[in-house]
């Protein structure tokens, strides 16, 4: 479990350098740095479309609405932008 824990923590280290990458990236269409800043922002605001004290609708919205917003934005990033910033992240790791 321990070992699933790290290990998902680690992927979820390099996707949002990978995104981060992404949204410096010059070639990335300007409507995914919209919805990929708009994830990024609504994680970080401190304020919610559905306030977080509703027991369960409060905490789901987070885990709905960013993951929909990241996947709106990889729509329009071209492939081969993607696989570059991975290629990238993967060799500082290295």
């Amino acid at each position: 479990m321990i070992k699933k824990l790290k290990s998902f923590s680690k992927q979820l280290k390099q996707e949002l350098a990978v995104y981060r990458l992404v949204l410096k990236h010059p070639k990335t269409p300007w409507l995914a740095k919209l919805f990929l800043g708009l994830a990024i922002a609504y994680l970080l605001l401190p304020f919610d479309l559905i306030p977080d004290f509703i027991p369960v609708l409060g905490q789901l919205d987070e885990v709905v609405i960013i993951p929909i917003l990241v996947y709106i934005a990889l729509l329009f990033i071209p492939k081969t932008i993607i696989q570059d910033c991975r290629e990238q992240v993967q060799s500082t790791i290295e």
